[in-house]
């Protein structure tokens, strides 16, 4: 699945992210999905989503399994 399309992430999907000061690395950190921070449809660097765990970030990998 595409992660720079907001319609296929959702609360509680298990995503890799990577945040804004890890761009130049692209050190990815994996977590599950609590909110969707990105309100277009469509975003070309990732749907930018905030983790259960606290982290925010852009999708880079989705890990769930397709619905």
């Amino acid at each position: 699945m595409d992660p720079t399309i907001r319609k296929n992430i959702y609360p509680g999907q298990h995503v890799e992210i990577v945040q804004k000061h890890h761009q130049g690395t692209g050190e990815l950190s994996q977590g599950i999905v609590k909110d969707l921070l990105t309100s277009s449809a469509q975003h070309h660097r990732g749907i930018k989503v905030r983790l259960k765990s606290g982290l925010v970030g852009r999708v880079q990998n989705i890990l769930t399994p397709k619905k």
